[in-house]
């Protein structure tokens, strides 16, 4: 799974799990959320939609069953 930095006012970064169909989606303020049983048709639109965070909240928002993903913590040095 490979995660694709977009440029968005809402959304950092997207990834796309093909073999469950979970879409993941990085929001700005660092929370991640996975979504079930998206049609890969949904990430393949989101990545050339020219506003991704409406493009989500109309096509994948309150529509797929999903879950937040817990942040990364930091690495200690």
């Amino acid at each position: 799974m490979k995660w694709v930095r977009v440029e968005s006012r809402a959304l950092a970064a997207v990834a796309y799990n093909h073999d469950w169909h979970h879409l993941y989606v990085e929001f700005r303020s660092g929370d991640i959320y996975c979504y079930s049983d998206v049609p890969v048709e949904r990430y393949d639109e989101i990545l050339v939609a020219d506003s991704k965070g409406k493009y989500f909240r109309r096509h994948i928002l309150n529509r797929y069953p999903y879950q937040r993903i817990s942040r990364a913590f930091p690495t200690a040095s």
